[in-house]
């Protein structure tokens, strides 16, 4: 079930550019809020790229999917935590969108992948 060239796959490079995007934005947040929800959203965004990658390094379609579940987990709490952001108004409603826009692209992506690994993978 390996799929070594991971960094190929279109999931794993736009779920990198959401993780950039995190970081940008974050990087503008009260200093109280370092170990708090600064922290919560730079994890969950990091451990999208980082599940999609350990699901292509399992040897089974089992164990692979376990960890895609885990990154669309992780894309759904980052999802909210990104709401959370908005309404303590540490973004503005622009950020909220460009944030919300990668984010459903990866979304998109990394439910299209999952599908691919249920239907057509032995």
């Amino acid at each position: 079930m390996e799929y070594r060239r991971y960094t190929e796959l279109n999931v794993w490079i736009e779920a990198r550019k959401l993780v950039a995007a995190v970081y940008g934005v974050t990087g503008n947040y009260p200093k109280e809020e370092l170990f708090a929800l600064v922290n919560q959203l730079r994890r969950s965004a990091v451990s999208i790229p980082s599940n999609i990658a350990e699901g292509c390094g399992r040897n089974t379609k089992k164990d692979s999917l376990q960890f895609f579940y885990i990154a669309r987990g992780s894309l759904y709490e980052l999802e909210t935590q990104i709401y959370l952001s908005f309404d303590l108004n540490y973004i503005n409603k622009i950020t909220l969108q460009e944030l919300l826009d990668k984010l459903e692209v990866v979304r998109k992506l990394l439910s299209g992948f999952i599908r691919y690994f249920n239907t057509d993978n032995p």
